[in-house]
């Protein structure tokens, strides 16, 4: 079985985003940048998947600029097998519907047998690309997935957080499941295997080459930070003297 992993590079998740002067997007000169967390459980379910003798073969690819090569070679070091990148212009930037038909074209070419991506990417939150994708390709769908098995009848189980609990589905292959928190624990990769990722293939082709057109649905018109709250701490000594600030607030 061949899996097809959809990557992006994102600011780090520890760094404090800052919005450009003129409102155009975040600041992007200097900061630190990383896999998307979602992405991250992705791959390890695939290289897990992988390592069990399920899967043959893990494919690893992002859209981006020439600078998610390093998240593509990071991604090489935590178990995939080979990696491709949709190379576009720098600053460049994809609503959720034209990466899904990018992928769209990638499962067609390489015709995998799973498609695991990350519920959502930090950046933009969206939280459709794989939705979209499924629904392109009309086959099989699983979002928020928290456990993944293969049966020995060639279909896969997951488990779903949904608001009133867990949801088990029984899926036939191909089908697209989006990653959530608790599928696993990501691995960090060793020294190594970074080496060894060098020499692993990427691939690299262009966006033109493909015969894309981004529909460009979504314009973004400005970007601004979240206004600051006025708020006020009081201590207080004991709990009448909390009943007498609640009560004075007519919050009781």
């Amino acid at each position: 079985m061949k899996i097809l992993v959809g990557v992006k590079r994102v600011i780090d998740h520890n760094v404090k985003i800052r919005i450009k002067a003129d409102g155009t997007g975040a600041e992007l000169e200097n900061v630190k940048m990383s896999m998307n967390p979602f992405d991250e459980i992705a791959l390890e379910e695939a290289v897990r998947l992988k390592e069990a003798g399920v899967a043959s073969e893990v494919v690893v690819v992002s859209v981006g600029d020439n600078s998610s090569q390093e998240t593509l070679r990071n991604a090489l070091a935590r178990g995939a097998d080979k990696a491709l990148l949709v190379e576009t212009e720098q600053g460049a930037t994809f609503g959720s519907l034209d990466i899904a038909k990018i992928l769209q074209r990638l499962v067609a070419q390489l015709e995998p047998q799973l498609i695991l991506l990350g519920k959502q990417a930090i950046d933009n939150d969206a939280n459709q690309t794989g939705q979209m994708l499924a629904g392109l390709l009309a086959c099989s769908q699983a979002t928020f997935a928290s456990a993944l098995d293969v049966t020995d009848d060639g279909r896969i189980t997951v488990t779903r957080e949904i608001d009133g609990g867990l949801e088990v589905l029984s899926l036939a292959l191909p089908a697209v499941v989006t990653a959530d928190l608790r599928l696993n624990q990501p691995r960090y990769p060793s020294l190594p295997n970074i080496m060894k990722a060098k020499n692993k293939p990427l691939e690299i082709i262009s966006l033109a080459s493909m015969g894309f057109l981004p529909s460009k649905q979504l314009t973004t018109l400005n970007i601004t930070e979240p206004k600051k709250r006025n708020t006020r701490c009081q201590w207080l000594e004991n709990a009448a003297q909390l009943v007498a600030v609640l009560k004075e607030h007519k919050a009781i």
